[in-house]
């Protein structure tokens, strides 16, 4: 099966690269002519694990391609993915400009010679799918193919009888329109891809539906041998199938998110109150995560939830309510208790400090979640500049997103520190605010002898408070 996908961001080049390893014939198409270089080369231009090896291979079996060339990426194709970015506008409505250029340049450059499945796989508002088709329609009236079918099977209609199968040729006839949300977690991309909870199929047309449950079959059925980087997990043998409208499947996507980012404020808010009572959140959601109708999964405390997507979609989902004259109070808390929680850190460094004017503390991670070196609306950032607002000095150290850091914020005024040993010398404290493999297994020991002050706050909960306070640590964790 032949697949294009528009946009090599996160979605797209993970999409990409495990359909060509499922022996899909892939080409992935990006105006950025940098990160297409890098990807010829092999190389992912982000950090995933195990991705770059993928890429590899699929270049290697001659199946994955990379190319900045739109108009003739996708003859071949049978399906076409539009995979790209939909960041945030400041009023939190989704900017679809990249979305609305991809689809109205689509239409224009069809050949018209075969049916084309369209989809959305790029996090889109409620309706995105009819708006999407509209665009392509444009594109199409301006496609000199399709104005030349158009008027060959007018002339045909009108000169023979016999050509009646050629009558009345639409839009419909060259191409369809259909849904297909991601839900990839940073970190576990490739896992989440083969090994999914399930796939969401929206689509108005049974051939578009039936042409994205042929794709995802070797995925469905679980006939594929699974890569050395993400092996198939103990009993996993099927993955359910859901086919449902257009809406519908927009919808399922903000629903996840936004339900996803919910459990972690609602976890924030309870380790809140557990401070203020004396119990302690990590027996509190171990008690209560047990039962089934709530699972333990999303209810870890600390400082706030950060990434690319539960705030855009959230905040994207409260704008879509209000577009249709409901507002959506329980969503509005979501963000609030997150935008607070990040506070918290800062609040425990005075309660311990007293004063942060010049003082060193360090902070241990920088991107929003372990696994990758992701810094969108990564809560690290935002404590560092409060800090510095306060007159401390900052030290920083993270096991991959050092250098991303420097690059996209070359005015954060911190020290980057290579371990985290060296990150800790002369401090008088230190947050740990990723929550690293590496962070969970520090020497404590040798990081104390070197630190002016044996301050920790461990902002999500990672290590184990009477080990560190044995070493004579003043040891902070969130809701405990």
């Amino acid at each position: 099966m032949e697949v294009c996908v528009l946009g090599t961001g996160y979605v797209g080049l993970v999409t990409g690269t495990c359909l060509s390893y499922l022996g899909r014939n892939v080409v992935c198409v990006d105006i950025d002519e940098r990160k297409i270089k890098m990807l010829r080369d092999g190389r992912s231009p982000i950090y995933e694990p195990g991705l770059d090896q993928m890429i590899h291979t699929g270049l290697q079996r001659g199946n994955l391609r990379f190319t900045t060339e739109l108009a003739g990426s996708f003859k071949a194709s049978e399906i076409i993915f539009i995979a790209v970015g939909t960041p945030p506008q400041p009023s939190g409505k989704a900017d679809l400009s990249y979305v609305k250029t991809v689809a109205q340049e689509v239409g224009r450059a069809l050949d018209c010679e075969r049916r084309r499945v369209i989809v959305n796989k790029s996090t889109v508002p409620i309706g995105s799918g009819n708006w999407v088709e509209m665009l392509v329609k444009e594109g199409l009236n301006e496609n000199p193919a399709y104005r030349q079918k158009f008027s060959s099977v007018a002339g045909e209609r009108d000169s023979s009888r016999t050509s009646r199968r050629l009558d009345g040729l639409k839009p419909e006839d060259i191409f369809l329109i259909a849904s297909n949300p991601e839900f990839l977690r940073e970190g576990s991309a490739i896992t989440d891809t083969f090994y999914p909870d399930r796939i969401v199929i929206g689509a108005t047309n049974s051939y578009a539906a039936e042409r994205l449950r042929a794709l995802y079959e070797p995925i469905v059925e679980q006939t594929f041998i699974a890569p050395a980087s993400a092996p198939r997990p103990s009993g996993f043998t099927a993955v359910p199938v859901v086919t449902t409208d257009l809406a519908s499947a927009e919808m399922i996507k903000y629903a996840a998110n936004a339900f996803l980012a919910t459990k972690i404020s609602f976890a924030n808010e309870i380790a809140n109150i557990c401070e203020r009572v004396g119990a302690d959140i990590k027996e509190v959601v171990r008690g209560f995560g047990l039962d089934s109708r709530i699972g333990p999964k999303f209810l870890n405390a600390g400082v706030g939830w950060g990434g690319s997507c539960f705030g855009k979609d959230v905040s994207a989902l409260i704008d879509i309510a209000r577009e249709y004259g409901y507002e959506p109070s329980l969503l509005h808390s979501t963000v609030e208790v997150n935008r607070r929680q990040r506070q918290v850190a800062v609040q425990k460094l005075q309660e311990v400090l007293k004063i942060i004017k010049g003082k060193t503390i360090g902070l241990l991670g920088l991107a929003f979640k372990p696994e990758t070196d992701d810094l969108r609306d990564a809560p690290a950032l935002e404590i560092a500049r409060q800090l510095i607002a306060m007159d401390a000095r900052v030290k920083v150290y993270d096991p991959i997103a050092n250098e991303v850091c420097r690059q996209q914020h070359p005015d954060l005024k911190v020290e980057y520190a290579d371990t985290a040993l060296q990150l800790a010398e002369d401090c008088d404290a230190i947050v740990i605010v990723t929550e690293w493999e590496e962070f969970r297994h520090l020497e404590f020991k040798k990081i104390g002898e070197v630190m002016n002050g044996k301050v920790l706050i461990d902002g999500r909960n990672v290590v184990d408070p009477d080990a560190v306070e044995a070493l004579g640590f003043k040891y902070r964790g969130i809701g405990r």
